[in-house]
């Protein structure tokens, strides 16, 4: 998709730090817990934060495996 807002990017680190453990690699499961955590209206904003909370996760999962 591209770069990434910093604003994007730093929120969802953010919730990554905080609840990483709720989180799962899954966007669809993460959509209701980022609009539960945060305060964000727009729902294009929440789903690229799910988004990029779901890669962020894939990611570290095969760098563990």
């Amino acid at each position: 998709m591209g770069i990434k807002p910093s604003y994007i990017k730093s929120l969802a680190n953010q919730l990554l730090n905080e609840k990483g453990d709720l989180f799962s690699n899954s966007f669809e499961d993460n959509k209701p817990l980022v609009t539960q955590y945060t305060n964000v209206q727009s729902k294009v904003i929440r789903n690229r934060i799910a988004g990029y909370i779901a890669r962020k996760k894939k990611t570290r999962n095969i760098k563990i495996a």
